[in-house]
């Protein structure tokens, strides 16, 4: 962890934290973070890669709210997060890159790989497939306590999540999205509310990992982390490959689901992976499903997920 260098890149202006560790001249890995995630997400991945010769950036776009530069996140967007991908790339003068994308981060991963695909050479994402336009409109049928409607809703979320320390939020949402179920809240209840305050954090996420999290949210907050993707959705409905006349990823594919993640009950979304519908979309995926799985694998199962990326890696080496 030690040989992890952290800087920060002025782009589009702001600033952005990027981790990284490897040589300047090894193929480059972007990693792009879900929610509630952090750079950290990543530690043991940026390490299995830079170790296999590979170089490993990735950026924390909880960073939006680090910066120093005047700056509107209620304005922020897929569109920006893809574009601010782009100009991190080209800032640290890297011209082709594999993309690894966890949870929403896997939306803006895709997003990238379609606007601009001469720059990648592959793309790895996990917990989220490639969505075509309109396919979070079968969300709807959800209850109105569907976390991302209520999260949707300015304001809800800042009054739930204020109610506790940082590190308490980002200890709930890693217990409810490490279970089989989709957190759903009464209609008397927030979403704070679904974890037991005695409940145990999942075994592979220690309290060392839960205060790396709970420091950098300290200085941040919440207020982008829910724009982007939770109040964003409504822009492209719920797909950030929007105005795509035909959407379809050419490059190699890998996507790495956990069997028991709780994305699986999403409305329509194992008949979309298992029928095969996904693959006229993304015409080269590859699907590996891991037993016992959560949202959270790559935390979870580090080993299995490394040598998973580590083989499409070498296999697509540039």
């Amino acid at each position: 962890m030690e040989q992890i260098k952290h800087t920060y890149v002025e782009v589009n202006g702001l600033k952005l934290h990027v981790a990284e560790i490897g040589s300047d001249s090894s193929p480059a890995v972007v990693f792009l973070h879900g929610f509630p995630e952090i750079w950290y997400t990543w530690r043991h991945q940026m390490i299995a890669v830079a170790n296999a010769g590979f170089r490993a950036i990735a950026p924390d776009y909880r960073g939006y709210g680090l910066s120093d530069i005047p700056q509107q996140p209620d304005k922020t967007s897929f569109a920006d997060l893809v574009n601010d991908t782009a100009s991190i790339l080209d800032y640290l003068g890297i011209s082709k890159v594999f993309v690894i994308g966890k949870d929403f981060g896997a939306m803006v991963g895709y997003a990238f790989s379609l606007f601009h695909q001469e720059k990648v050479a592959g793309v790895i994402t996990l917990g989220v497939p490639f969505m075509p336009p309109g396919f979070f409109k079968s969300h709807q049928a959800l209850p109105e306590g569907f976390y991302m409607k209520r999260w949707k809703e300015p304001g809800r979320a800042e009054a739930d999540f204020g109610r506790f320390d940082k590190k308490t939020v980002v200890r709930n949402v890693y217990i409810m999205f490490s279970k089989s179920e989709i957190p759903i809240a009464g209609e008397n209840q927030e979403i704070m509310d679904l974890v037991d305050p005695s409940a145990p954090l999942p075994s592979w996420f220690t309290e060392e990992d839960l205060s790396a999290y709970g420091d950098l949210y300290q200085k941040s907050g919440f207020q982008t982390p829910l724009q982007v993707p939770y109040r964003s959705f409504a822009e492209n409905v719920g797909s950030p490959q929007q105005g795509v006349d035909d959407p379809k990823v050419e490059v190699p594919a890998l996507l790495i689901m956990g069997e028991e993640d709780y994305v699986f009950k999403f409305p329509g979304m194992e008949e979309y992976l298992k029928s095969g519908e996904v693959k006229k979309y993304v015409p080269s995926l590859e699907i590996v499903y891991l037993p016992q799985g959560c949202h959270f694998v790559h935390e979870q199962f580090p080993d299995k997920v490394n040598q998973l990326i580590l083989n499409f890696l070498t296999r697509y080496k540039y």
